[in-house]
């Protein structure tokens, strides 16, 4: 009996672990459909894939120039209104693509919610007080 408890145990911790992976996965739209798309088959955009357009790209390069001012409250919070409305934008397209089976053009959607995620991160560094 005591080594079916050990065992039990031991299986009891790996599920909770597995759980509460799967339930950050789901949680997050962008780790959602990078999810879907292994689940697919289809490999996620990477890096080095130039598939994203230059005007999407400006607005990028514009954000993180921004990004990059003086700390000024107003221009953060800006920022982050900006991102929190194209992140949520982009979340509804992609559930669109996936509605429609259209992985391509999921994929390439999660690839631009991907600098938006890298952009909140920069902000949420930037936010924090030094």
């Amino acid at each position: 009996f005591a080594i079916r408890l050990q065992k039990e145990q031991y299986y009891s911790e790996q599920h909770s672990s597995l759980i509460n992976k799967a339930y950050q996965t789901l949680l997050n739209p962008l780790s959602r459909g990078l999810y879907l798309l292994e689940l697919s088959g289809v490999e996620p955009a990477q890096e080095t894939d130039c598939d994203a357009d230059s005007a999407f790209l400006m607005e990028i390069m514009e954000i993180n120039e921004k990004l990059a001012e003086p700390k000024n409250k107003d221009n953060l919070g800006e920022i982050e209104t900006l991102i929190k409305v194209k992140q949520e934008e982009l979340t509804r397209e992609v559930t669109a693509a996936f509605e429609r089976d259209d992985l391509q053009e999921a994929k390439k959607l999660l690839a631009k919610m991907k600098y938006f995620a890298n952009l909140e991160d920069k902000l949420k560094a930037k936010k924090i007080p030094s």
